[in-house]
């Protein structure tokens, strides 16, 4: 039976990828911060270990004898803080992950990067961003942003030093399993009636399952070096979320702002100092993407995003957040 290491088990995406894992026939071994964390994925046959990303020591024991290494752990900023800094915390930490898997000898990465390492296509191209539009560093001032385009090419200059790491950038993800709501709050905001606002922008939607399913078919398909979007459906988010509220039978949000307004509410938070995550910070550089490449090379249809939406809230119900 091969192993497999799924970093971010106890998380949203990696717990996702350790249950595909599971079902794929892996043996699944998952690292976790604190003892007795199981996520969303306490009904699998996980082997446990306990370690950091900034423990590389830990790493190398939890990697022993994997052939897969599935990396959905990369640091996230959720706030605006100094960008060096967090760059800085972002590369360590990918830097001991990538050095502890060639010691253990890992004979496969896959790394889940993110859409904002896709950048806008040429002026005049007339097409959507794929995966040969890269982000533009400086260009946002966004942490989030800065932090995902080093770690990205840490995982590119990896690859050139001899360890095959497979780069997936899924866009925006919504479905069952997300433990620590991220983007899936949305949802859960929405069904509480606690979203009074959509925005008049078009970004491309995936669900979780599919972004799992793409990463255990990049375990033996794709080619090292190279990254892969892995996305689903171009929508508008005020026409999805009108969609989503008819699905769960819910009022939909009463107001769509434009992408410009959205930029100067930001402009006027950071003025009286509110703490705004930083996901909402990246509202005005969302944009729909060209995600056939992942779609055809690890061979998934996108699940329809209406199912996405029932599923997400029945599983947010069942388990206690409404």
């Amino acid at each position: 039976m091969r192993r497999a290491l799924v970093l971010g088990a106890t998380g949203f995406i990696g717990g996702q990828i350790a249950r595909a894992a599971c079902t794929a026939g892996f043996e699944v071994h998952g690292l976790r911060r604190r003892p007795g964390a199981v996520g969303a994925v306490g009904d699998q046959p996980l082997v446990w270990h306990e370690g950091d990303l900034s423990n590389p020591a830990s790493l190398e024991a939890a990697m022993q004898g994997c052939e897969v290494l599935f990396h959905a752990a990369g640091y996230a900023p959720r706030t605006e803080r100094s960008v060096p800094q967090a760059v800085r915390q972002g590369v360590s930490e990918m830097r001991n992950v990538l050095e502890a898997a060639g010691r253990a000898g890992v004979r496969r990465v896959v790394y889940t990067s993110s859409l904002s390492t896709i950048g806008p296509p040429p002026p005049g191209s007339g097409r959507l961003a794929d995966e040969r539009d890269g982000y533009l560093p400086g260009s946002t001032g966004n942490a989030y942003y800065e932090v995902k385009w080093a770690m990205e090419h840490e995982a590119l200059r990896a690859t050139l030093s001899g360890l095959p790491v497979v780069i997936l950038c899924p866009t925006a993800v919504f479905g069952p399993g997300d433990v620590k709501p991220s983007t899936s709050e949305i949802l859960l905001r929405l069904a509480r009636g606690q979203l009074p606002f959509g925005v008049d922008q078009e970004t491309n939607i995936v669900d979780g399952r599919d972004v799992a399913l793409a990463h255990i078919r990049a375990a033996t398909q794709g080619t090292p070096g190279r990254r892969y979007i892995i996305g689903g459906y171009n929508l508008n988010v005020a026409e999805a979320l009108r969609q989503a509220a008819e699905v769960l039978g819910v009022r939909p949000p009463r107001w769509t702002l434009s992408t410009g307004t959205v930029a100067r509410l930001l402009r006027v938070a950071d003025a009286v100092r509110l703490p705004i995550p930083a996901t909402m910070r990246a509202i005005p550089y969302w944009q729909p993407l060209n995600s056939r490449k992942g779609q055809e090379t690890f061979g998934f249809i996108p699940r329809p995003f209406e199912e996405t939406v029932r599923d997400t809230v029945d599983w947010f119900r069942e388990h206690g957040y409404l």
